[in-house]
């Protein structure tokens, strides 16, 4: 602007950047918490609390597991995004129920952040050593998808997902021994 304009502002040049500026930041920051806190919400170890998962209580999953062969060592379920980075990935479980074994059925309530799709992988330690020994420890996921040699016990993560709403999503997984 000419310095004789009549619609000149009278604020120096620094002053009209900084609402751009601030607004710049708080996009960044926006931006940048979904990241932080998705990366905060993995590896979360809670309780099988039953009563996340009555009625009206959801977003949950209530995983009842068949086939639990014996009540020595320990049942672990974990939650995952259903997504190829996180399935079965690491250290990419979003929460993780362990309690002692009790042969016959089992049923966890497994909480999720929001309505999305997710996996569900269980474990049985047989010994309780924290091990994976192969010719005694059983296992399960989401949608009882068939376990082979040639999948290495790893099926994709389509094989495994389902969706879940605002509400409670119940599912059944048959336990797997060799």
């Amino acid at each position: 602007m000419h310095p004789n304009d009549q619609t000149a502002s009278s604020a120096s040049p620094r002053s009209r950047h900084v609402p751009a500026l601030a607004l710049m930041a708080f996009v960044g920051a926006a931006v940048a918490l979904p990241g932080a806190a998705a990366a905060a919400q993995y590896r979360d170890e809670i309780r099988n609390d039953m009563h996340r998962c009555a009625a009206g209580s959801g977003p949950a999953v209530l995983v009842t597991v068949d086939g639990v062969k014996s009540s020595s060592g320990k049942v672990r379920v974990q939650s995952y995004r259903a997504t190829s980075s996180d399935w079965l990935q690491k250290g990419r479980w979003l929460s993780r129920i362990e309690v002692p074994a009790r042969a016959g059925s089992m049923t966890f309530c497994v909480p999720v952040s929001g309505p999305g799709n997710y996996a569900i992988a269980i474990r049985h330690d047989v010994n309780g050593n924290g091990g994976t020994d192969f010719m005694s420890d059983g296992g399960g996921m989401s949608n009882n998808p068939s376990i082979n040699i040639f999948n290495l016990g790893k099926p994709a993560v389509g094989k495994t997902a389902f969706a879940v709403g605002n509400d409670v999503k119940a599912i059944r997984i048959r336990m797997r021994y060799l």
